[in-house]
C-alpha cells in the first residue's frame, strides 16, 4: 500500500487528487505542524447483515454426533 503524508494547506488545494489516490488504495496522511491529524483511505462499505435462521430445516445432525470417540475419552474429562 502506498502512503502518502501531505500537509493541511497542500491537502486542502489537492483535496481532489488525494480522494483519487485513496480510490486507488494508497493511504493519504495529513498532518498539522508536523503532527498527524487525519487519514484519509477508500470507503469500503460495512458488510451484509447476517440472516439468522437462513438455513433453518436445511441442516440436520446425525444421532450420535456429540459422543466422545473410542479413546478421546482422557481428553474430555
Amino acid at each position: 500500500m502506498k502512503r502518502l503524508v501531505v500537509g493541511i494547506h497542500e491537502a486542502k488545494t489537492t483535496f481532489s487528487k488525494l480522494v483519487k489516490e485513496a480510490e486507488a488504495g494508497s493511504e493519504v496522511v495529513v498532518e498539522n505542524h508536523g503532527k498527524p491529524v487525519a487519514k484519509l483511505v477508500a470507503y469500503k462499505p460495512a458488510p451484509a447483515p447476517r440472516k439468522p435462521g437462513m438455513f433453518a430445516g436445511e441442516i440436520t445432525i446425525k444421532p450420535g454426533f456429540d459422543e466422545i470417540p473410542e479413546g478421546f475419552e482422557e481428553a474430555f474429562e
